[in-house]
C-alpha cells in the first residue's frame, strides 16, 4: 500500500507496532493502547503537513474455540481490529473534515459471513462493517468513507498459526498490490463521488460469497 501511494505522488506514513521494512516513513504505536493512538496520528500529521486520507488496515487474529482462546488474546483482536480502527479515525477526523479527506476501513469477507473457531475475528470485522456504515452516514458530505472487504491475502497474517488454520498450499489469495490498486481507486474519486463499499477477492475464493 505504501509503495502504491508513493508511486502516485503521495507521502505515506505507517503506524505500526514495529518499524516496517525498507525506507518507509513511520510512527511506532500499538493501536491496542488507547493512549498511543492520538499522539501517533498527530505525529503523522506533522510529518506530512496534513492528512488527506487514512487507511485502517491493521489486523490480528487468535484462532480457536471461544473457550480455548485466552481472554486477553481474544480481547486484543477486538482492540486492534475494531477499537484500533475507531481510535485512528476519531483522532484523524477533525483534520480529515478540514481537508475534505477520505477514510478506507479494512474489514474482511469474515465481516459478512461467520465461521467457527474465529469468534474474535468475526466479531471484530463485523464491527468494522457496522462502524464504517454508520460513519459514512454520520459524515456524509464532509469526508469520503469506503468499506473495503478483502478475501484472503498473501501476507504474513497467517504466519505462526496451527496448520489447521492456515490456507492450504493451493489456496488462491489476493496479491497486496492488487488490493492496493482498489484502495487507490476509492481514494481517487472526484469530489462528490464515493465508492461506499468494495469487495476484492481472488476469482476463486472459498470465503466469498
Amino acid at each position: 500500500m505504501t509503495q502504491a501511494v508513493a508511486d502516485t505522488g503521495g507521502r505515506p506514513v505507517v503506524l505500526d507496532r514495529v518499524p516496517p521494512p525498507g525506507p518507509v516513513e513511520h510512527v511506532v504505536a500499538d493501536l491496542a493502547d488507547g493512549s498511543a493512538v492520538e499522539p501517533a496520528v498527530r505525529a503523522a500529521r506533522e510529518r506530512t503537513g496534513g492528512l488527506d486520507a487514512v487507511v485502517t488496515c491493521a489486523g490480528v487474529d487468535s484462532c480457536g474455540r471461544l473457550g480455548d482462546v485466552p481472554a486477553d488474546e481474544w480481547e486484543r483482536v477486538l482492540l486492534v481490529n475494531l477499537i484500533g480502527t475507531a481510535r485512528v479515525v476519531r483522532a484523524a477526523l477533525p483534520e480529515l473534515e478540514r481537508r475534505h479527506g477520505r477514510v478506507v476501513t479494512v474489514a474482511s469477507t469474515l465481516g459478512l459471513r461467520a465461521v467457527g473457531d474465529a469468534t474474535a475475528y468475526c466479531a471484530s470485522k463485523f464491527g468494522v462493517v457496522g462502524f464504517t456504515r454508520a460513519l459514512a452516514a454520520e459524515t456524509a458530505g464532509r469526508i469520503g468513507v469506503t468499506l473495503l472487504v478483502p478475501g484472503g491475502m498473501e501476507t504474513p497474517f497467517f504466519d505462526g498459526r496451527d496448520e489447521q488454520y492456515k490456507p492450504p498450499p493451493d489456496a488462491k489469495l489476493n496479491r497486496p498490490a492488487d488490493v492496493a490498486r482498489a484502495v487507490l481507486f476509492a481514494l481517487d474519486q472526484p469530489a462528490g463521488c464515493e465508492i461506499r463499499e468494495l469487495v476484492v477477492t481472488p476469482s476463486v475464493e472459498s470465503s466469498w460469497p
